[in-house]
Parts: C-alpha cells; sequence; structure tokens
C-alpha cells in the first residue's frame, strides 16, 4: 500500500482539491486521513474536519469522518501521544482505513509547520508512516520561489522520500515556465505538476453559506446548489441600486435587511443566486412566495448587513460535496496537467 502525505507550504494552497483530483484520475482504490484536522466542524455533538467529511462524502468511503483525525487540538494532542504512541496510532489508522486499498492520502495541517510541536506536523507525519511527502505551494512568483527556497535550505528532508511539487492556482503558465521552472528545478526539486488559476473554482454556492452562517432557509430550497459569483450589499433603495453596474452582475448574492422589500422585489426580478436577510427580520408572504416560485433561496439571520458582508469576505473557497462541476474538473486539471506516473 502505497502513502502519500500531501502537504503545503501556505494554509490555502489547494491540497484537499488535489487530493480529490489524483482520487479521480488515478483510478486506484484509496482511502484518506487527516491527523491533525485544523478544518473543524461542529454538528449533533460531533466534531471532525470539514475535508474529512467531504472526502467521505464525495467518494462514498468506508469510515467516519470522526475518526480519521487523531487530534484537533493542540493541547489535547500534547497530552494524550507522544512520540511511540503516535506513531501506534498512525500504524492502527492506516491499517483500518487502508485495508485492502491501493494507497492511502494523508493531509497534512493548513500549512508545513502546523502541529510540529505535538509531531503531526507533514515533514514528521511522513517519517512516521515511511510515506512519500507531495508538497502543494501556490501564491504569486515571489511567494513561490520564497517557500521553495526556504524548504530547500532550511527543512530537513534528506532523510524521507519526497516527490516534489504540484504548483497550484497559477494564472499564467507559459509565463511561471519562462521565469521560474529553471530556477526551481536547479533547487534540485521535481515539479511534477502546474495548475493553472480556474476562477469558477472560486466560487462558493449558497449552500457554502449554510454551513458557515447560523441561516433559516425560509423559501427557495431548490436553489441551495446555486453558484454565487458576486455579492452585492443592498443598502440603498432599489432605484439606486439597479443603476449600479455590480447589481447587473450574473449570479450575484444580495445581502439586505429584511424589511427593504423594494430591494428584495427588484433582486427577485434579475440573475440572483440568493438573498441574505438580516436582522431576522421576515419579509411579507407575497415575496416569500415569489422567492418559492423563481427557486431563489431566502436565507434568513440575525446579525445586521455589515456583520453578515465581513462573515462571508473571510470565508474560504471550500468544497461543497453537491458541485459536482467543480469536482469533475479538479479530475481534469490533474489528469492534464500533473504527471500522475510520477505519483
Amino acid at each position: 500500500m502505497d502513502k502519500i502525505i500531501i502537504a503545503s507550504t501556505r494554509k490555502n494552497a489547494g491540497k484537499t482539491s488535489v487530493i480529490i483530483g489524483m482520487a479521480k484520475t488515478l483510478g486506484k482504490s484509496f482511502g484518506y486521513l487527516k491527523p491533525f484536522g485544523d478544518r473543524l466542524f461542529y454538528r449533533k455533538k460531533r466534531l471532525w474536519d470539514y475535508d474529512s467529511s467531504l472526502m467521505v462524502n464525495i467518494f462514498d468511503l468506508e469510515g467516519n469522518p470522526e475518526d480519521m483525525s487523531m487530534a484537533f487540538e493542540h493541547a489535547k494532542a500534547r497530552y494524550m501521544y507522544d512520540e511511540e504512541t503516535t506513531k501506534k496510532e498512525l500504524s492502527r489508522m492506516i491499517s483500518d482505513i487502508g485495508n485492502s486499498k491501493d494507497l492511502v492520502f494523508i493531509e497534512g495541517g493548513k500549512d508545513l509547520m502546523y502541529g510540529a510541536s505535538v509531531r503531526l506536523d507533514a515533514i514528521s507525519l511522513t517519517r512516521h508512516v515511511n510515506g512519500e511527502l507531495l508538497l502543494v505551494v501556490s501564491g504569486d512568483e515571489g511567494i513561490i520561489m520564497d517557500d521553495l527556497s526556504f524548504v530547500k535550505r532550511y527543512v530537513n528532508i534528506t532523510d524521507i522520500n519526497f516527490k516534489g511539487i504540484i504548483i497550484n492556482k497559477v494564472q499564467d503558465i507559459d509565463d511561471f515556465e519562462d521565469t521560474c521552472l529553471d530556477s526551481i528545478k536547479k533547487m534540485g526539486i521535481d515539479v511534477i505538476g502546474i495548475i493553472p488559476q480556474k476562477p469558477q473554482l472560486t466560487y462558493i454556492s449558497v449552500n457554502n453559506l449554510i454551513e458557515h452562517l447560523f441561516v433559516k432557509v425560509i423559501a427557495g430550497e431548490e436553489g441551495l446548489d446555486s453558484v454565487v459569483k458576486n455579492i452585492f450589499i443592498g443598502a440603498m433603495n432599489a432605484d439606486d441600486a439597479q443603476l449600479d453596474p455590480l447589481f447587473k452582475k450574473e449570479r450575484k448574492l444580495i445581502i439586505t435587511s429584511g424589511d427593504r422589500s423594494d430591494m428584495i422585489l427588484a433582486a427577485l426580478e434579475s440573475d440572483t443566486a440568493g438573498i441574505i436577510l438580516t436582522n431576522n427580520i421576515v419579509p411579507a408572504p407575497n415575496i416569500i412566495s415569489k422567492a418559492a416560485e423563481s427557486n431563489i433561496p431566502l436565507l434568513l439571520v440575525s446579525e445586521n448587513t455589515f456583520q453578515v458582508a465581513s462573515i462571508i469576505g473571510m470565508m474560504d473557497p471550500v468544497l461543497s460535496k453537491n458541485e459536482t462541476e467543480k469536482i469533475d474538473l479538479l479530475g481534469k486539471l490533474v489528469e492534464e496537467y500533473v504527471d500522475t506516473e510520477k505519483i
């Protein structure tokens, strides 16, 4: 059984997306682990890592998401495990998850250092399980070169099987290859793939919003899979809003108070993916009925418009199990831009 540790130099480099693309492309049976959960998800008095739940739901994997992580907190991991028990627990988890599988994907934490104090960082994981380390890097050219130079100079990877790197979310592949690829190869780092940036992967769905906000869906349930491409704050009257170029953009999310009937009606008559109704104000029944007929979700929240906009602004564009077009695209990107023969 192959054990592939997928890590990243920085947060939000796209580790889980790369794993999903590889899983769809390699055509092998696999298991998945994320020993140190860092994207916490709490439902029905149970705690698990969101990425573990996503992998289980997309690929119908055996096992429960909460059993795919050893720990979620540094203090608890420090109390429960020393180096020897960490190795034993990882071995047990791999045996359970990877039973009769061709390979196991082991995802590291939010960056290369995360979990180092409790021996659950990506380098330590690779040593513990005698696996193969694959780094995912992203950012502008300067950040990528800084990260790789730092890894080469200061991170001890000489005693592990370091497969190489996948460079993710690249704006212009030809330009990147012309300016950076030779320098990376001179470092002795194998570039396994360069994946381009795709705008559609940065969009969030209305379902994503529901998972991150405490909302009540009061209409338009059939439109919850809609993709949000633009966000409009409906703080002005409807006439002024309709003159704003942003209001005319496609698949917009409107954030407005529930008593702004003019704004809500204008949104329902345009290309709108969903409407968040703030201040816990329920609109008139005719508006709810119109939203239901149009399959445009109305999401009721208690926060004010500014608070909701701030929360959404800080959200990561995480993938949802229902976003099949994105999931298929990830497979195609890995198939086209990653040398899977080296994995």
